[in-house]
């Protein structure tokens, strides 16, 4: 059985979404969600990072972070996929409600059912790459080796 998420208003999935208000601690900062992480990380170590940390949603991190009003980093094309996956692994080590939840979904495959993203999700025709599904099953991996050595 798939695992198709994405609103965080779903359940049990909806967690997976970076949207859901499961924070992190990166970079000595505390971040809301994933998404404000993600999207600062776009504009590291500048003024307009912190707004976007600041912002009161998600939605509004991700619009923040959508803006082409500040130039994004140079290296972003080539990190982007890096930032993801340290900012997911964290949320789950984070929360133990969530690890427990996608450690429970075993080896079934993931998918974001994002229908107007076809890089992190799948896209309206299931054509995307779903780069965050991938991810989210990276990190279920990880998770389950290390549960498994200590």
């Amino acid at each position: 059985m798939t695992i198709y998420f994405y609103s965080t208003r779903e359940n049990p999935y909806g967690c997976f979404s970076n949207f859901s208000r499961h924070g992190v601690l990166l970079d000595g900062k505390w971040w809301p969600t994933v998404e404000h992480f993600f999207q600062a990380q776009k504009f590291v170590n500048t003024p307009y990072a912190d707004r976007i940390r600041e912002a009161p949603s998600a939605k509004q991190a991700a619009e923040l972070g959508r803006s082409r009003e500040v130039p994004l980093r140079p290296d972003w094309e080539e990190v982007k996929d890096d930032v993801m996956r340290r900012a997911v692994l964290c949320k789950f080590e984070t929360h133990p409600k969530l690890k427990k939840l996608l450690l429970e979904t075993g080896d079934e495959e993931i998918v974001e059912n994002a229908p107007g993203d076809y890089y992190w999700g799948i896209g309206r025709d299931g054509s995307g790459k779903n780069m965050l599904g991938i991810i989210l099953m990276e990190v279920r991996e990880k998770l389950r080796s290390e549960s498994e050595v200590h």
